[in-house]
């Protein structure tokens, strides 16, 4: 059975070594968790403060899972791994995790 893809946005404020971090720690999970079946999109408000003003972003590195619903938000360095996919409410459908 196909999994359903999964989109998710990372906003950041420039090349700092917290954006940086997060880009890493979110990347590894996605390649590691959701193999080709995800779309990951990184925004720097500091060239789109539009789109940061559209999503209400208060403050970076935030992440916001618009698919599949519901729509989920995470701020930080996305470091714990477990955190992340509990907070953005992606599981295992065959482990339940």
């Amino acid at each position: 059975m196909k999994q359903e893809l999964i989109h998710l946005r990372l906003y950041v404020t420039g090349l700092t070594l917290r954006s940086q971090s997060a880009i890493a720690n979110l990347r590894e999970i996605c390649s590691t968790e959701f193999g080709e079946e995800y779309q990951l999109d990184i925004i720097d408000v500091l060239e789109h403060p539009e789109l940061a003003e559209q999503e209400k972003i208060l403050a970076t590195p935030s992440l916001i899972k618009t698919l599949p619903p519901p729509i989920s938000r995470l701020i930080g360095d996305l470091s714990d791994r477990e955190k992340v996919l509990f907070s953005l409410e992606i599981f295992d459908k065959r482990t339940n995790k």
